[in-house]
């Protein structure tokens, strides 16, 4: 009997297809791994905006996460969106009843127009419960912004900013540059006390929804194939960039289109 790499994500469902549990799906799928899903909440979107979101009930969530670490035992879970603290409550709660595979969080805070998608009471018990669970955060500018209490304007900010972040419990930081400006975008990954980053032109694209999503799966599906998280981040910026860079060549939606998560497998 052959085994297989199995990933849950613990996420919000986009109806375009582009974010969320949708893109996880994707992104685990085209990198040979199995998706199973918890899902946190229902959202009616497009490539042009959100129209609204329907919160599934924690007790729910909770469920879902308990019928697959039952059965599934994946060797990667990875968490999205989870914006209100009794949700939040609910996963870390029925998380930590099971020995934990690698975590890939990522903290979904801070919509594209800059507002703020999680309350105050949320944020702390974000940090409280969940953050110490994490093997790799992977928050965006604003959202190391918001978790550090401080404005950042290049790359010693994204330093000063990750360092304080891992006080906060995860085993790594991943601060993603791509609201950055300039010619070139550059992560900071600050792991077992050192920096690396990583730098990659500015593509030319308006297609760049769930680049996010994209990219923590990515994380946790190269963890689950059974690579150092180092190297698995290396391998899932390549990936996404890719994406990236093929996904500029379709039009999907009037908007903000996806990234292309199969450009291996289509012509």
């Amino acid at each position: 009997m052959k085994t297989y790499h199995h990933i849950l994500t613990i996420a919000g469902s986009d109806s375009c297809g582009g974010a969320g549990i949708e893109a996880d799906i994707k992104t685990i799928s085209a990198l040979g791994c199995y998706a199973s899903v918890a899902i946190t909440a229902v959202t009616a979107q497009n490539t042009l905006g959100v129209r609204s979101i329907y919160k599934v009930t924690p007790g729910v969530v909770a469920d879902q996460i308990a019928a697959v670490m039952d059965d599934l035992h994946p060797q990667a879970i990875k968490v999205g969106m989870v914006n209100d603290a009794e949700t939040i409550r609910a996963i870390a709660t029925t998380l930590c009843r099971y020995p934990l595979p690698p975590m890939i969080i990522d903290p979904v805070m801070v919509s594209t127009s800059g507002s703020r998608l999680m309350e105050p009471d949320a944020l702390s018990l974000f940090q409280a419960t969940l953050l110490p669970l994490s093997t790799l955060l992977t928050p965006n500018i604003p959202e190391a912004e918001l978790l550090a209490g401080r404005p950042i304007h290049g790359l010693e900010d994204m330093k000063a900013a990750a360092r304080q972040i891992l006080q906060m419990g995860p085993k790594a930081v991943l601060v993603k540059g791509g609201h950055g400006q300039g010619r070139e975008k550059t992560d900071l990954l600050l792991i077992d006390g050192s920096f690396h980053t990583f730098s990659s032109a500015t593509i030319s694209t308006r297609n760049t929804h769930g680049t996010g999503c994209t990219l923590s799966s990515a994380v946790a599906a190269f963890l689950a194939h059974g690579l150092p998280l180092d190297e698995a981040v290396v391998c899932a910026k390549e990936y996404i960039n890719a994406a990236i860079i093929a996904g500029a060549e379709y039009e999907i939606g009037k908007g903000h289109g996806p990234v292309h998560h199969f450009f291996n497998f289509w012509e």
